[in-house]
């Protein structure tokens, strides 16, 4: 029996400078917030752009005391209080997970609202990884009314867990 090939899903605006756009996967569309300052293809940290490319699926992170766990045929793991995210482009754990407190600068995974409560990470600049080429790019929950983000893709929760039910080992995102 012939396997199916992992899906493919596409984000698409109306422009390089739109803060919103929209996400597809087979017969899904969603609209979705991007960075604040819209999509470029020379990502560097700290600019609030989402980076155009093709990104792998790499795995779910959820906060399994706000939301229960997703449905997914990708790697689904619970976000712990000391997890961090480094965003330190001179440190050598540079856009990788790392305990918290860290000695570098380190985002917090286990935040006090709901836009890390479910997190699809993307393989953007991670092999290999450039100093200061962007760390920290996910597909995230979206604050209300979509507001734009500092790089990633989010989304309303319930949209996004549809997309992540979706999703499996070679799921791949288009950026464009």
């Amino acid at each position: 029996m012939k396997s199916k090939a992992a899906p493919v899903f596409r984000v698409t605006s109306r422009s390089r400078s739109a803060t919103h756009g929209h996400i597809t996967v087979g017969n899904l569309t969603f609209r979705c917030a991007l960075g604040r300052a819209g999509m470029r293809s020379r990502k560097r940290e700290g600019d609030g752009a989402t980076p155009v490319g093709i990104w792998r699926f790499c795995s779910i992170y959820f906060r399994r005391d706000h939301i229960h766990r997703p449905h997914s045929g990708l790697p689904v793991l619970p976000i712990r209080r000391h997890d961090g995210w480094c965003d330190a482009p001179a440190d050598r754990n540079y856009n990788r997970r790392v305990d918290l407190p860290y000695p570098a600068s380190a985002e917090t995974l286990w935040r006090d609202d709901t836009l890390y409560d479910l997190i699809v990470v993307l393989d953007h600049n991670t092999q290999p990884r450039r100093r200061g080429g962007g760390s920290a790019i996910f597909i995230h929950v979206a604050r209300a009314g979509l507001m734009p983000t500092e790089g990633c893709i989010a989304l309303p929760l319930p949209h996004l867990r549809r997309l992540v039910a979706n999703a499996r080992a070679g799921s791949r995102l288009l950026i464009n």
